[in-house]
């Protein structure tokens, strides 16, 4: 979805997101799927770090061990709610919002001002159930949001995009209880349909081209109120911390 221009605080998202739902795919369709990057909207809702905070004493002492900048580390920590690894050049946390992820998801690159520092949304669950709403009164359809960040995996390499907040379908796919073709019993099934729909809009979005939304017409789902939380796992079922 091409033709959103810089995103600054305090704009109208929803309709700068309908203009070019309107301009490159023909107006909103029933069922289709938004996918937004979390980027422009923690530019719209002014969730921007001018400057790094004075650091402590914990900042200083993880920037000997990762080779950060101890600036940079105090602004990480303040995202946290917890450090799970660190090493030179990897410092990897658990967020407020209970995502785990490198660097509490502090992003520095095309910020749209020089020298800052773009945070996650506050609640982006809350802030995709705005931009459905906004984009349902607009066109007039039932559709789903999903507000989309990178993020790395432990046990493979490379990056994907994954859904940080959800509204209007669920994150989850549930097969358990059903039959596989051979008529055996699912006990573990359960995909993660929302974050395999981020990383497929990834794909048209694309890290350098600045595209900064996709809408994905056609995928079957069912609709519901949805949450990014539902992919968190529960700590005491997450066995390799």
């Amino acid at each position: 979805m091409t033709g959103v221009p810089e995103i600054r605080a305090g704009d109208d998202l929803v309709e700068l997101l309908g203009d070019a739902v309107a301009a490159t795919a023909g107006g909103a369709a029933e069922n289709d799927i938004v996918v937004v990057a979390s980027k422009v909207v923690s530019k719209a809702e002014g969730r921007r770090a001018t400057q790094d905070p004075t650091p402590g004493d914990e900042s200083a002492a993880l920037a000997l061990v990762t080779g950060f900048d101890p600036g940079q580390v105090e602004l990480i920590l303040s995202e946290s709610k917890a450090v799970l690894r660190a090493a030179l050049g990897v410092l990897v946390v658990e967020t407020k919002h209970g995502f785990v992820c490198a660097n509490a998801g502090v992003d520095r690159s095309n910020t749209g001002e020089a020298g800052t520092a773009l945070l996650l949304p506050e609640d982006a669950d809350a802030s995709a159930e705005r931009i459905r709403q906004g984009l349902t009164a607009r066109f007039g359809v039932g559709l789903a949001v999903l507000v989309s960040d990178t993020f790395g995996r432990p046990f493979r390499h490379g990056l994907v995009n994954v859904a940080v907040g959800v509204a209007g379908m669920g994150a989850v796919r549930d097969y358990r209880g059903q039959l596989d073709s051979e008529g055996r019993g699912l006990k573990g099934t359960e995909l993660a349909v929302a974050d395999e729909l981020c990383s497929a809009a990834e794909l048209v979005m694309n890290k350098l081209d600045r595209v900064p939304a996709a809408v994905i017409r056609g995928y079957p789902h069912e609709p519901a109120a949805g949450s990014g939380r539902a992919l968190l796992r529960d700590p005491a079922h997450d066995y390799f911390r």
